[in-house]
């Protein structure tokens, strides 16, 4: 099926989305086809008026003509109305449902995933990619999809009518999607180096921000800023070559499948010509070709933002695609003794710890000594489930931890950092961000009991 599970893994889209782009779909095939009705009323129009000039017959109604263009105008803005708000405003709701969904995604994925991909990363990820393919959700995907269908029932009446004239005017338009398929994995490499210039420059900036009071004490800001400079006409040369390219294929498709308009009216030539057709036939053809190709002057610019969509909605699944960590809702252990049991654990192919057991017990103080790289602060993220063992069992009290929300988990434990962060505010202010509304006196009795 056209709108199948491959076509909403294809562009990020939920099961919403993916009903919102079959009904722009279906609202841009009705708009295509009754904006080609326009062109049946003024073919009817001309077809009296020539019986005038040829047979003597009396001119049109100008009443019955008023009704019909009056009917067909208000059919029009219906249509397009309808059009507007299966196409932009359902997706808007779409996009923000995404986003939301982002973000809950992000709150349940382990630690680890971070550990891959760093703040500016994720930063564009939520923010660029979420906006480029909101731009095809709406943009695109039905303005496309509704093309092809319309564009495929009119072709069926043209070839009806003549299929000599059908093919001298539609010959251009398979030519002219061939030759921008053909571009797809030149148009998708130029758009994977494009995201990946543009991620050193929102690198280039993260950096900067983080370490402005280094930079400034060291008297570095000039090579800072030549650096970013630097970067950022990288990302504008790399988006040039990508766009030209992509352009070049456009505009190459456009010029292909004007000359329908060349070929149709040399064909009708010849065909009138010949005494196989009359004026009129032609005539109903070249008011067609006037509309037939509006639909894809949009989409031709468009299929090639779909191309490069493909590296977004990537990097998208990409999140929704790592599993996150779940577990019970109840976390009732027969004490806090920390048990490792044979655990291993690996960065990616880096193995960091194997076959380590060891239990810390509740009320005494466990040291874990090595030097740096052993693997002592990962046995403690390992211990709250920051991360998830890739070997062996980690129990607490009893509980195995990878059975257990880390979120619920987390409620029984107090972690001290190498790396603390504090935020620019009280220290009392810092301490409430462990229990959201706590009072002061809740905050100070928390303080007293630590400190006992």
């Amino acid at each position: 099926m056209l709108f199948d599970k491959k076509f909403q893994r294809k562009f990020a889209l939920s099961d919403q989305g993916v009903s919102n782009v079959k009904k722009g779909t279906a609202w841009t095939v009705v708009v295509n086809l009754v904006v080609m009705g326009g062109m049946g009323v003024l073919y009817l129009l001309m077809m009296q008026f020539m019986d005038t000039l040829t047979d003597g017959a009396p001119l049109p109604g100008i009443l019955l003509f008023g009704l019909g263009t009056l009917a067909f105008v208000i059919l029009s803005f219906i249509t397009h109305y309808q059009q507007y708000q299966a196409t932009y405003g359902l997706v808007y709701e779409e996009v923000k449902t995404m986003r939301v969904g982002l973000a809950e995604r992000l709150r349940k994925l382990p630690l680890s995933f971070f550990g891959k991909r760093d703040l500016a990363d994720l930063t564009e990820t939520i923010m660029g990619d979420v906006n480029r393919m909101e731009h095809v959700w709406s943009h695109a995907l039905g303005y496309l999809y509704g093309s092809y269908i319309s564009t495929a029932v009119i072709a069926v009446m043209l070839f009806a009518m003549d299929w000599r004239l059908a093919i001298a005017c539609l010959w251009g338009v398979p030519v002219a999607f061939v030759l921008l398929f053909g571009s797809r994995r030149m148009a998708e490499r130029n758009a994977e180096r494009t995201k990946a210039a543009a991620l050193e420059v929102s690198d280039g900036i993260q950096e900067a921000l983080e370490n402005i009071r280094e930079i400034h004490a060291t008297n570095q800001e000039q090579r800072y800023l030549n650096s970013l400079n630097d970067k950022i006409d990288a990302h504008e040369r790399t988006m040039i070559k990508g766009e030209l390219a992509t352009g070049l294929f456009v505009n190459g498709a456009s010029v292909i499948m004007r000359l329908g308009v060349a070929t149709t009216i040399l064909v009708g030539a010849n065909l009138i010509v010949s005494g196989q057709i009359d004026f009129m036939m032609l005539f109903l053809f070249l008011l067609v070709i006037t509309r037939v190709y509006a639909p894809f002057d949009q989409s031709l610019t468009m299929i090639a933002e779909v191309f490069l969509s493909q590296v977004s909605a990537n990097r998208l699944m990409e999140i929704y695609d790592t599993p996150t960590a779940e577990g019970a809702m109840t976390f009732e252990p027969a004490g806090h003794d920390i048990a490792f049991k044979n655990v291993g654990f690996a960065y990616d192919d880096e193995e960091v710890l194997r076959g380590v057991s060891f239990t810390a017990k509740e009320g005494e103080v466990t040291a874990l000594v090595g030097p740096s790289g052993s693997g002592k602060s990962t046995c403690a993220r390992l211990a709250a489930r920051l991360w998830d063992a890739t070997e062996g069992t980690i129990e607490v009290g009893g509980v195995d931890i990878a059975t257990v929300d880390p979120e619920v988990l987390l409620s029984d434990y107090s972690m001290v950092f190498q790396d603390v962060t504090l935020f620019d505010d009280t220290v009392m202010e810092n301490i409430r961000l462990g229990k959201h509304g706590a009072t002061d006196e809740e905050v100070r009795r928390e303080l007293r009991r630590v400190r006992g």
